[in-house]
């Protein structure tokens, strides 16, 4: 018995915008910038009102251009006159744009224990101010391993003394607390002022 081989169907993306023949509604608002080059297709004075949408259709395909669905849930929905390609490119350039100016919050962890020297705290420290200077949240804990728990107080004070050594270069979001085997506090960079 020969086993079936199983075809996979790809799935069709409707598209964003509806163009030309599939806007299938009976009237449509036209607006843009081109509306004068639009008046000499037409033939008459054409602005941003309501028209038929066949007629609309027809002046896009004498200029070579596409009828674009921009507003479909306006009444009624709003379309251009543009060349389609271009108006998808610049969109994806601007959402581009967008996402490059969106800040991605990073946030670095330095470990303590309840125990740490004084050498091991200001190597720690050197290394929190780096990652504050650079824009970076700071996420600084104290591991409390086995009977090491017995000194949360201990752990407490590192954390304070840390947020102190600290405070010209960032804000306490939150005081030290005990999470678990954890105690932890957020610190995250000052903005300054351009």
């Amino acid at each position: 018995m020969r086993r079936r081989r199983r075809t996979f169907k790809p799935i069709k993306k409707e598209p964003e915008f509806r163009i030309n023949k599939f806007i299938q509604v009976p009237e449509i608002r036209l607006v843009g910038d081109n509306m004068e080059e639009i008046s000499q297709v037409a033939g008459r004075k054409i602005e941003s009102n309501v028209y038929s949408t066949r007629e609309a259709i027809n002046w896009a395909s004498d200029l070579g251009l596409d009828l674009v669905e921009i507003s479909p849930k306006a009444n009624p929905p709003v379309c251009k006159i543009i060349d389609y390609q271009k108006f998808l490119y610049n969109r994806k350039k601007k959402q581009k744009e967008l996402k490059a100016k969106t800040q991605k919050t990073v946030v670095k962890e330095i470990r303590f224990g309840p125990n740490t020297d004084d050498h091991d705290f200001n190597f720690k420290l050197r290394h929190a101010k780096k990652f504050l200077s650079e824009g970076s949240k700071v996420k600084a804990y104290v591991h409390f391993r086995g009977r090491t728990i017995v000194f949360k107080e201990r752990g407490e004070l590192l954390l304070l003394r840390f947020i102190q050594e600290l405070e010209g270069l960032g804000a306490v979001e939150n005081l030290p607390k005990l999470e678990g085997r954890r105690m932890n506090v957020i610190i995250s960079p000052i903005k300054k002022k351009s």
